[in-house]
C-alpha cells in the first residue's frame, strides 16, 4: 500500500511544540501532560514538530541560557532606568526568570525581545533597526550613517558638536563649521572639524576608520590624541589604542552599499556581522568553528544565504527554527 506523503509541520505547529517543550520542562500537572498527550495524537506532523524541537533544545540550550542570562540582566537595566524614582519596587531577576527568557529566546525569538537594544534606545536620538541602514541629517546639516542595529544620542548644547555612539556603527560626514565634533564610544573619543569616517563599537571597544580627511582619536580620558587620515584604521579599548594601520577603507566601508567584505576574518566575526542584519538570533555552538578564517564579499541583505554559501566551503552543519533562529555547529 502506497504510504501517504509526509507533510512536514507548519510553523505554528512548530511554535507550539516549542511551547509544549517548555511546558513539559517546568514540573507539568496531569492536566497538562494529559492536553499534551491529545494535541501529540491528533495529527502525526505534531510528533515530528516535538522531536525536532527537543532536538533543537539540546543543540542550543547552553547558549540560549547564557543569552537569556545575559538579557535578564540587561532588562534590570532597563527596568531600573525606566523606574529611578521607585528604587525599592523594582526586584531582581531570579534564575528561573532567566531561564522564562531562555524559552522567550526560543520560541519568540523575534527582534522584539532584545533587552539590551531596549537600554540603548532609551537615550538615543538615532535607531536603526536589525537590517536597516538610515541616514540621518543633524542640525548642523552633517549627516549620519547608521549601519544596521545602530543607536546614537547627539547634544550639541556645549559648545562642541557631541554624539555618542550607544550601538552597532555610524558613518560620519561632517559639516566644518568650526565647533569640533565629537564622537564619543566607549572609553574613547573621536574629534574632527569636517572629515568622513566610521566609529563602530566592538566587544571591548570601539574601531575608527577614516575615508577622508583627519580624526584625532584619544582611546581614554589621560591618553595622547593619535591622528589618523585618509585610508587609516585604529581600534581602542579599556584605554588603551591599538597601533594605526593602513586599510582600503571604501571596501571596509561597503556596508553602505548593501556589501560585507572580509579578508582572513573568523566566522564568529561574520556571524556577529550578519547578525545585525537578522531578525532574529544567530548562535554558533563551536569554538573552532568560529576561529575559522572567511574571506569574500558578501550581500548583507540576507544573512541566511551567505551562511548557507559558507556552509558548502565550511562544512558545518546549520539548522533555522521559526525564521528567527540559526545555529550553527
Amino acid at each position: 500500500m502506497k504510504q501517504p506523503d509526509r507533510v512536514p509541520p507548519t510553523p505554528a505547529q512548530e511554535q507550539a511544540a516549542f511551547a509544549w517543550l517548555s511546558v513539559l520542562h517546568n514540573q507539568p500537572g496531569n492536566d497538562d501532560q494529559l492536553r499534551f498527550s491529545h494535541w501529540l495524537q491528533a495529527d502525526p506532523a505534531h510528533a515530528e514538530a516535538y522531536a525536532q524541537a527537543q532536538v533543537v533544545w539540546e543543540m542550543s540550550e547552553g547558549p540560549a541560557r547564557t543569552l537569556a542570562h545575559e538579557d535578564a540582566f540587561a532588562l534590570q537595566g532597563y527596568l531600573n532606568a525606566m523606574d529611578r524614582s521607585r528604587h525599592g519596587r523594582v526586584r531582581r531577576w531570579s534564575a528561573g526568570l532567566a531561564m522564562a527568557a531562555c524559552l522567550v529566546l526560543m520560541i519568540s525569538l523575534g527582534a522584539g525581545w532584545q533587552p539590551a537594544r531596549w537600554v540603548d534606545d532609551l537615550g538615543a536620538d538615532y535607531v536603526s533597526a536589525p537590517g536597516e541602514i538610515r541616514t540621518v541629517t543633524l542640525a548642523d546639516q552633517s549627516q549620519v550613517t547608521l549601519d544596521a542595529d545602530s543607536a546614537i544620542a547627539v547634544d550639541f548644547s556645549r559648545g562642541e558638536r557631541h554624539v555618542q555612539l550607544r550601538r552597532g556603527a555610524g558613518f560620519f560626514s561632517v559639516t566644518h563649521t568650526g565647533e569640533p565634533f565629537v564622537v564619543d564610544a566607549e572609553q574613547g573619543q573621536a574629534r574632527v572639524l569636517g572629515t568622513q569616517f566610521e566609529v563602530r563599537l566592538q566587544p571591548r571597544g570601539a574601531q575608527v576608520t577614516v575615508l577622508s580627511g583627519r580624526v584625532g582619536v584619544v582611546a581614554g580620558q589621560h591618553a595622547e590624541q593619535q591622528m589618523l587620515t585618509a585610508g587609516q584604521q585604529m581600534a581602542y579599548g579599556e584605554g588603551t589604542a591599538e597601533k594605526l594601520h593602513a586599510v582600503d577603507s571604501e571596501a571596509q566601508l561597503a556596508w553602505r552599499q548593501g556589501w560585507l567584505n572580509y579578508y582572513k576574518a573568523t566566522l564568529a566575526e561574520v556571524v556577529q556581522d550578519l547578525g545585525r542584519y537578522y531578525p532574529g538570533r544567530i548562535v554558533l555552538l563551536n569554538d573552532e568553528l568560529g576561529a575559522r578564517r572567511v574571506s569574500g564579499s558578501f550581500p548583507s541583505k540576507d544573512p541566511q544565504a551567505v551562511l548557507s554559501s559558507l556552509q558548502g566551503v565550511l562544512g558545518f552543519e546549520l539548522h533555522s527554527v521559526l525564521g528567527h533562529l540559526i545555529i550553527l555547529r
